[in-house]
């Protein structure tokens, strides 16, 4: 039978969100690294969805979206276990907030400055599948783009510096786990994963040569609810120019 597959890009946090899910399960699953100016092309099976992930099962059935696909995955493979919780209204209202608010951080503090943006760009096209043009495309064309359209659009609607914005959102979540080690209490649910980087960024490597923690296997106990906050954290490491 076919391995499943996810078509992503290393440095996508969208990506990171499901990668952690798998990983976290320890799926065997194949990872399909795509040219970040040629996706559509790459996942033109899944009915111009045009972005990555995109996550296709053993049967060739492709799902896409990072929340829908994680909320696949925990029921194919898991049972849904990652997705029961005594109070569903806290649950639901704290994934929204991953889509709606966390994912449209992550922009502002890579891209906030001229500089930052023209070194996150620089570093993105060595870390992703491009061509020898479409390398030197993406960074030195997309940084003006990201900075003066994208960033400067999000930092002026939200009216937080983009360090401050951060540092506000992961203590909103981790307040939220109450004392809990976990967002569920004294096991992982679903959420803490939903916007969460897993493990290598660059392909082979972990993120930090120094750090070896990860996310933690199914069924642990003894992550600190500050996981959350340290994988946020690793993930803008990785991309944040250095």
């Amino acid at each position: 039978m076919p391995k499943a597959t996810l078509h992503m890009l290393h440095t996508c946090p969208f990506c990171w969100k499901v990668r952690g899910l798998i990983e976290f399960l320890k799926l065997d699953v194949d990872y399909i690294s795509v040219n970040g100016l040629k996706i559509k092309k790459a996942v033109s099976f899944a009915d111009g969805w045009g972005k990555v992930p995109v996550f296709t099962d053993e049967s060739g059935v492709f799902h896409v979206d990072s929340t829908p696909i994680m909320k696949h995955i925990d029921a194919a493979y898991n049972n849904s276990k990652l997705s029961q919780s005594k109070d569903m209204d806290r649950f639901n209202q704290w994934l929204e907030w991953s889509d709606t608010k966390m994912s449209k951080a992550t922009v502002p503090i890579l891209y906030g400055t001229l500089g930052s943006a023209f070194k996150t760009t620089t570093r993105i096209s060595k870390i992703e599948k491009f061509g020898f043009f479409s390398k030197r495309l993406y960074a030195w064309a997309g940084f003006p783009i990201m900075w003066g359209i994208i960033a400067k659009k999000r930092v002026k609607k939200d009216g937080r510096k983009p360090k401050q914005l951060w540092h506000d959102l992961l203590s909103e979540f981790t307040e939220s786990h109450n004392g809990e080690d976990f967002f569920g209490g004294v096991a992982v649910a679903a959420v803490p994963a939903a916007d969460g980087p897993a493990r290598a960024s660059k392909p082979g490597q972990r993120e930090h040569s120094k750090d070896k923690s990860s996310v933690p296997a199914a069924g642990s106990t003894q992550a600190p609810q500050s996981l959350w906050r340290s994988l946020c954290l690793r993930y803008l490491s990785c991309i944040c120019p250095r």
